[in-house]
């Protein structure tokens, strides 16, 4: 229960087009990987590992260029809608001024626009229940699995979480939770930034909040009905549960090991290769964002 990862949740306004999301995980090749012959680019996320399994520039700079850009330029063709696309994104450390700079020429449509500092419980769409409806949605998934999977074998929850549940696990109920956030979620999360489009005719414009309670009551009673005693509140407050975005701070230290695993890597190497040269600034470079 004390493993976690950090997950990168992106889509359009109108609810249609939702981004591969990106996953920070602390291995980057997880022992059930291993033995089920996972390949990570075959995955429904794309996969980054750090220690800490914490965002960085480096793999936001990665996803952006590599599957929000690509996905966007497709969709837009396939909907016969013009090369223009704005991304809005907050002011978290893990997001880089001028990562538009990154791309190709074939994706000079893309446009990058900050949210001003400390709107983001106030404004920021991802943060206007779809985040909270994916985590309620994953919770449910997640109770559903262990309920199925005690009542057929008749496990304790311990062995459960010790013998049946792993990150490949952890995949499959993400994807479904992502793919269960309703078009109503997504659309409704505009109401405080962009309250017109929302009001909008081609727009469903409500919040869904009939679902969420739902929701919700169906948590609690796959709880009790495995054990777990859990109301509403709960939940709630599980939903809320790291929310916050990382400091300065905490990135720059994550930098400075990894600075420090890249320098011993190749230290190492040399050393195996009987080479005397030293590692270069400019060969760390290769390797870390600046």
């Amino acid at each position: 229960m004390k493993d976690r990862l950090t997950l990168l949740l992106c889509a359009n306004t109108s609810g249609d087009c939702k981004i591969k999301p990106l996953l920070v995980y602390h291995s980057e090749y997880p022992r059930p990987f291993k033995k089920n012959g996972v390949q990570k680019s075959k995955l429904s996320v794309m996969w980054r590992a750090n220690k800490k399994a914490w965002t960085t520039r480096q793999f936001f700079t990665e996803w952006f260029v590599e599957v929000f850009a690509p996905a966007v330029k497709t969709y837009l063709i396939e909907k016969n809608l013009p090369l223009k696309a704005l991304l809005l994104m907050d002011n978290a450390p893990a997001h880089p001024p001028g990562v538009e700079e990154e791309l190709g020429k074939g994706y000079t449509f893309i446009e990058v626009v900050f949210l001003p500092p400390n709107t983001t419980p106030l404004i920021q769409p991802m943060n206007q229940n779809v985040i909270a409806s994916f985590k309620k949605l994953y919770t449910k998934a997640l109770f559903e699995r262990c309920f199925e999977v005690t009542s057929e074998t008749e496990l304790t929850l311990r062995e459960f979480w010790k013998n049946h549940f792993n990150i490949l696990h952890c995949l499959r109920l993400i994807d479904k939770a992502w793919g269960q956030v309703s078009v109503r979620s997504l659309q409704s999360a505009w109401k405080n930034l962009w309250p017109t489009c929302v009001t909008a005719k081609d727009f469903e414009g409500f919040e869904p909040s009939v679902q969420e309670s739902a929701v919700v009551e169906d948590i609690v009673s796959l709880g009790r009905a495995i054990g777990i005693e859990v109301d509403s509140d709960d939940v709630e407050e599980l939903v809320q549960a790291h929310s916050e975005d990382l400091t300065t701070d905490e990135l720059r230290q994550l930098h400075q090991e990894q600075l420090q695993e890249v320098t011993e890597e190749l230290s190492s190497g040399e050393e195996e290769g009987n080479s005397k040269e030293r590692v270069s600034t400019a060969e760390i470079k290769k390797y870390l964002w600046q």
